[in-house]
């Protein structure tokens, strides 16, 4: 895995992409099978497994709760799972800025049994987790604010857990959701979540309940809950390939249509579980040339790339990097549904606003939407990242269009691409920029 990184990255104009990137694994996915299989009965073997700051943090975090977690080569780990709640009954755990650690550890922890603390870098302090917490307490935990009311850190008691229907808000997270989908298995007991206004970033709940089944666990959705069955927990399936990341796919997919292509990407594809495979079909609705097969998808540019109006609720980390290919659109267009941006490692409907416009672009911003109009011509620009390896890897695509782009705090992809200025750099003839 990649460590060192300059303070900032230029990357000079890119006249061409094109190539295959073997994508690394998904961090949607990696994270949810390491906790599945530290809960399971029986030992897990994990092929694929992402290597980033993410999954390390995650790793980390079971061993401490006294999980038994073996590598047995590169991307491939043996989980002994506990059979149950976690095994450590104390622990004081550090996430970094993994929201999806944070939000699905709480859960489990709040039914383990233990006492618990879980904090995270500055930037986790701010991001709410109030709503799992509320969704929770029906079912008698003892989980209260260290700090700030509704944000980490959290400190987690053992609590009298037991059997309740449960209400969580839908609008703002769907990790909320997952978070206490994947604990509730614990309770071996019958329980209806039902879920409060809008769901946003439903794919990544299906993604929750696929797997959550391939451990021997049924997730029946019934209108606007999901019903978790009595089990006796979860169950090893033995050996679990982790897709490509869907994400990450994404902007090789850009960067064959901006960059006259064709780019194609393995690991993922039609059979895809991941939500945000659905960038590739906007794409191709847009007018790009887009194929696919069972585990590969390639871009390329059509006839004409249009702009317009997309819901965005479905892909709302993917659809980042419609913002940047917004920029060759045949006119204005306004990605919507993307309230979750404001939550996530930084701001990033106001990050993306105000570093667009450092390229010259007119951007116009509400409460979930985002409007780009492209302009005739780029400026030169150097770009803030907010410790967010999402806006990285979206602006660095801006090689393609003609013009120079600087990187400010290129090590932020470590969190989930740790290679990927290198796989740019392999398709581009920037060969990741110097």
């Amino acid at each position: 895995m990649t460590s060192d990184f300059p303070p900032q990255l230029t990357l000079p104009p890119a006249p061409r992409a094109v190539g295959t990137v073997a994508l690394p694994g998904s961090k949607s996915i990696s994270n949810r099978l390491l906790l599945l299989a530290a809960l399971a009965r029986g030992t897990t073997t994990l092929t694929g497994l992402l290597e980033s700051d993410d999954t390390s943090v995650m790793l980390a975090a079971l061993r401490q709760l006294g999980i038994t977690i073996v590598a047995r080569g590169a991307q491939r780990y043996d989980i002994e799972g506990a059979a149950g709640p976690f095994p450590g009954k104390a622990a004081d755990l550090h996430l970094g800025l993994s929201g999806l650690s944070m939000r699905t550890l709480v859960a489990a922890l709040a039914l383990s049994g233990g006492h618990y603390r879980a904090d995270g870098v500055p930037r986790m302090r701010e991001r709410p987790i109030g709503d799992l917490v509320e969704a929770l307490r029906p079912l008698g935990v003892d989980i209260r604010y260290e700090l700030a009311s509704g944000f980490p850190p959290v400190l987690i008691g053992p609590g009298a857990p037991h059997a309740a229907p449960l209400r969580v808000r839908g609008d703002v997270s769907s990790q909320f959701l997952t978070g206490v989908l994947q604990a509730l298995p614990l309770l071996r007991a019958r329980v209806a979540v039902t879920v409060d206004g809008d769901l946003v970033s439903r794919p990544y709940v299906e993604i929750t309940c696929d797997l959550m089944r391939r451990f021997g666990v049924d997730v029946v959705s019934e209108a606007s809950a999901f019903v978790v069955r009595a089990s006796v927990g979860y169950t090893s399936p033995g050996t679990v390939a982790v897709e490509g990341d869907a994400s990450g796919a994404s902007y090789f997919l850009a960067a064959g249509l901006l960059g006259g292509g064709p780019v194609r990407v393995t690991g993922v594809g039609r059979n895809s579980i991941q939500g945000d495979v659905g960038f590739a079909h906007v794409l191709a609705a847009q007018g790009a040339d887009v194929r696919m097969g069972a585990d590969w998808i390639e871009a390329r540019p059509g006839a004409t790339f249009r702009g317009g109006t997309i819901d965005c609720v479905a892909i709302p980390d993917a659809a980042m990097t419609l913002a940047i290919t917004a920029l060759i659109a045949d006119g204005p267009t306004t990605l919507t549904g993307i309230a979750s941006w404001r939550v996530k490692e930084t701001d990033r409907l106001a990050a993306m606003a105000t570093e667009l416009r450092k390229l010259g672009v007119t951007v116009e911003e509400g409460a979930d939407w985002l409007r780009v109009t492209p302009p005739a011509s780029l400026n030169t620009a150097t770009i803030a990242t907010y410790d967010d390896h999402r806006m990285a890897m979206c602006f660095a695509l801006v090689c393609l269009l003609g013009t120079a782009v600087t990187i400010d705090d290129p090590g932020c992809v470590r969190k989930t691409f740790p290679d990927y200025f290198a796989a740019l750099g392999a398709v581009t003839a920037s060969h990741g920029g110097k």
